[in-house]
């Protein structure tokens, strides 16, 4: 009885995680299904260009993810042990290495936006809708550039509270910019209240707008409450990190990071191997992938939070009970992926109706949001496993079961399918999504092994 009450009360601490970020990024997806739907309505190539250039923000995005979440292993296994100082020495950490990568960043995007752009426009499809796209998406990409330095000094500061287990503050600051960006929105693309109608531009100038307001946020209530972040006392009276945890921040946010960056990289090359089949394929999955990040929500968030608590069992020494309390969690999280893909396939015949596009952009649409609803209760299944998996510090085998997964099988399959077969679109997109069946065995035997079951910071 006792062992069935810990298990609820684990469960209780994970929704109160999940919860707060389930609402953040609920809303964040919701108002980018507007924006979304807004873009749309200006045009499908403006819809295509701000579609391919954010397929490369996603890769930045995830770059920046992975450097925070390697060194966030430490952040969440500190929390575990109470170690304040050793919490503040990684969010320094953070701070100058997500500077760093986001200036690098910022320079590729200046010299290199158009060739990059350019590599989703060589397929089939009108040599003048191709030239529009490129044009709108070049554009759209130097403006949204401004934004990534506050980015990375924003996922330092929200990484760093989540880790600890605080997710509702990160919330409400990414409550706010969404609000920002959802007015700008309306006021830019449009041209309300005698403002120009700027189209795909004025979606770039919201965005940018929006992450300064939640970096802002984020600053002042931390700042503000050094009682309730002792970590923030004398964070800025130096920057030095012991040489010693720099080597090993460095060790753990590398594989991370490299893995995130392959890992996006190789989703980026398969939207290109289907752009090269397909250009109505990348307005299609764009609709697809706006409504699956909606619908998503639920096992992302869950993901995350097993992470975290995973971390803080594995950081106060729990190592015998660590393999019990993750195959829980797991459970929980696919039981969302599953509710959600019913959701989804329930509503995949109606969402596409939303947009101004052609009739076979919309049936395209369809079929894809209904692939992504029988493949979501697997790829909630993946996701927590790789939080799992990562809370102990093992990022070789993260690397392993992540990237080297999607470049060594997934990216080879949908390369030859694109280029040397005339397999439809819609099964070439069908057979990639059930590899994920293939990552859950994977992922199966590595959760089962135990090698990720490692406390890192009491050496």
């Amino acid at each position: 009885m006792t062992e069935i009450k810990n298990d609820r009360s684990y469960i209780k601490t994970l929704l109160k995680i999940a919860i707060p970020m389930m609402v953040q990024n609920g809303i964040s997806n919701f108002v980018s299904l507007l924006d979304n739907l807004m873009i749309g309505e200006v045009g499908t190539n403006t819809l295509s260009g701000v579609a391919i250039a954010n397929q490369y923000m996603f890769v930045f995005y995830l770059v920046i993810f992975g450097a925070t979440a390697g060194v966030g292993i430490f952040t969440a296994q500190y929390k575990g042990k109470g170690d304040t100082e050793g919490i503040r020495y990684s969010f320094r950490f953070k701070l100058v290495f997500n500077t760093i990568l986001s200036a690098i960043c910022v320079l590729l995007f200046i010299f290199f936006s158009r060739n990059l752009i350019n590599l989703f426009l060589l397929g089939e499809g009108d040599p003048a809708d191709a030239e529009e796209t490129l044009e709108i998406g070049v554009k759209y990409i130097n403006i949204i550039l401004i934004s990534l330095i506050p980015i990375g000094l924003t996922q330092a500061y929200g990484g760093t509270l989540r880790d600890l287990g605080n997710t509702k503050v990160p919330m409400f600051a990414s409550v706010a910019a969404i609000f920002v960006n959802l007015v700008g929105n309306w006021l830019l693309i449009y041209g309300h209240f005698g403002l120009p109608a700027l189209g795909a531009e004025g979606a770039a100038i919201a965005t940018v707008l929006s992450r300064f307001v939640e970096l802002t946020i984020l600053i002042v209530y931390t700042g503000k409450h050094p009682d309730l972040f002792p970590f923030i006392k004398g964070a800025f009276k130096h920057f030095s990190v012991p040489g010693k945890l720099i080597g090993r921040f460095i060790l753990r946010a590398l594989p991370l990071m490299a893995n995130e960056t392959l890992w996006s990289l190789g989703m980026t090359t398969i939207n290109q191997c289907y752009s090269f089949r397909s250009l109505d394929a990348v307005a299609a999955l764009s609709i697809e992938s706006t409504i699956w990040n909606l619908m998503g929500v639920a096992f992302i968030a869950m993901g995350e939070a097993v992470g975290i608590m995973m971390g803080h069992i594995l950081g106060s020494g729990e190592l015998a009970d660590a393999k019990k309390k993750a195959g829980i969690m797991r459970r929980v999280t696919v039981l969302c992926g599953l509710v959600c893909g019913v959701i989804l396939a329930g509503i995949s015949f109606f969402f596409p109706l939303l947009y101004n596009t052609s009739t076979e952009i919309r049936s395209l649409a369809t079929v894809f949001i209904l692939i992504a609803a029988a493949n979501m209760p697997f790829c909630a299944y993946t996701h927590a496993s790789y939080f799992i998996i990562r809370s102990g510090g093992n990022t070789l085998i993260t690397v392993l079961f992540d990237s080297v997964f999607t470049w060594a099988i997934v990216v080879p399959l949908a390369a030859v399918m694109s280029y040397y077969t005339t397999l439809p679109i819609i099964l070439m997109v069908a057979i990639i999504r059930a590899t994920e069946v293939v990552k859950c065995l994977i992922a199966f035997a590595f959760v089962k092994s135990g090698v990720w079951v490692k406390n890192i910071v009491n050496k």
